[in-house]
């Protein structure tokens, strides 16, 4: 089948006036030109994206905005976590106002999920905020970072702790660029795919566990996990937009994987944000199992599912080692899942059981972590 001849799978985030649409299929780089057109006539547009991503997807881009009457400036940024911080955001600010661009103009993240990071942060403070798109190239992109309008950089502190709500006018998530990922990277794009069958849609883990090869080699499977996730997520930033309450949820694997990666050094040869989330929704089933709170069968099963696609579920599994466990406790008292200094996670009763905790001992997380890191 040509899947760039398919219409898209259309997924609608609802926020009254501020609602929008992700559309998910092949080809939507090419005809991106006449979506955002039709949604928002007369604009001009700064196209934010890295180098890695430039060189294979940019001129594409071009082409159709400009077939629909769009002018645009790129500005192009180093590939990778380190390009979320304040130099860079510098350097997207400033090619942006050099463009000339009005509020009424639109910033369009083309990239990974560091890029849409980066340049929706950039779109929210600029003249006070202008209209912003998403067009992401990774897995991992197109069914978290570019939904639900959380946007910002890393500082030396920790990931994400600098940065704004800015909700999208438009996702446009074009499976065919998946194509041209590693192997890792779409492995680290699928550790967020589970994590929407972990939180509460147990009967999607169990689809996955079937179907994730077909995922990963393309076709329908790929673009219904897509949606699915897209959907899941949808749903969740409809009841809490700035994650006062439900939203946290999202975070299952994140308060550990944020910490592994201030721990690594947001190094990504030695690990990228989805495999820190990989180990992190691992740990967070085994400390859950710990706490007497869910079955070690639960946390097994989770383990075997993310092993079985190629991501690491363990420490140890983290190359280089990593420091002890009062300061992997440091990096997570850090994290901003923490109010007034008590330790918050999200743990889980069960496959697709998950729920905040608050108030989470500290003594308890810091000898649950001594035990992993043992050998």
């Amino acid at each position: 089948m040509n899947r760039a001849a398919a219409e898209p799978v259309c997924v609608g985030v609802s926020l009254g006036e501020r609602s929008y649409d992700i559309l998910i299929g092949g080809g939507l780089i090419g005809r991106a030109g006449a979506e955002i057109a039709r949604r928002l006539p007369g604009i001009r547009a700064a196209i934010v994206t890295d180098a890695n991503v430039a060189e294979r997807h940019l001129a594409a881009l071009r082409e159709s905005l400009s077939a629909a009457g769009i002018e645009t400036q790129a500005i192009t940024v180093a590939p990778g976590e380190k390009s979320k911080s304040f130099d860079t955001l510098q350097q997207v600010v400033s090619g942006i106002l050099e463009a000339r661009l009005e509020r009424g103009d639109a910033v369009i993240a083309l990239g990974g999920g560091v890029v849409g990071d980066l340049a929706g942060f950039a779109a929210g403070i600029v003249r006070r905020g202008m209209l912003f798109v998403q067009a992401p190239t990774s897995l991992l992109a197109q069914v978290d970072s570019s939904v639900g309008g959380k946007t910002g950089i890393n500082t030396a502190h920790g990931k994400n702790l600098v940065g704004v709500f800015h909700q999208p006018r438009l996702v446009l998530a074009d499976t065919d660029v998946l194509d041209t990922l590693p192997a890792r990277e779409f492995r680290a794009g699928y550790a967020e795919v589970a994590k929407y069958g972990l939180i509460d849609r147990p009967e999607f883990f169990a689809w996955l566990e079937k179907n994730w090869q077909a995922v990963f080699a393309g076709g329908p499977e790929r673009v219904e996990a897509i949606a699915q996730s897209c959907r899941a997520k949808a749903d969740v930033v409809a009841r809490d937009e700035h994650e006062a309450g439900d939203r946290a949820l999202l975070n299952l694997g994140h308060t550990f994987g944020h910490a592994l990666e201030a721990a690594t050094g947001y190094d990504s040869a030695r690990l990228v944000h989805g495999e820190g989330v990989a180990i992190g929704m691992a740990l967070a089933h085994r400390f859950s199992a710990r706490l007497n709170l869910a079955s070690p069968d639960d946390a097994a099963r989770v383990e075997a599912h993310l092993s079985a696609v190629g991501l690491p579920v363990k420490l140890s599994d983290v190359p280089g080692g990593l420091p002890g466990a009062e300061r992997l406790l440091t990096y997570i008292a850090q994290d901003k899942k923490v109010s007034r200094g008590a330790l918050t996670f999200v743990l889980t009763h069960g496959i697709g059981q998950s729920f905040v905790a608050k108030d989470v001992p500290a003594s308890q997380v810091l000898s649950f972590l001594a035990e992993n890191l043992s050998p």
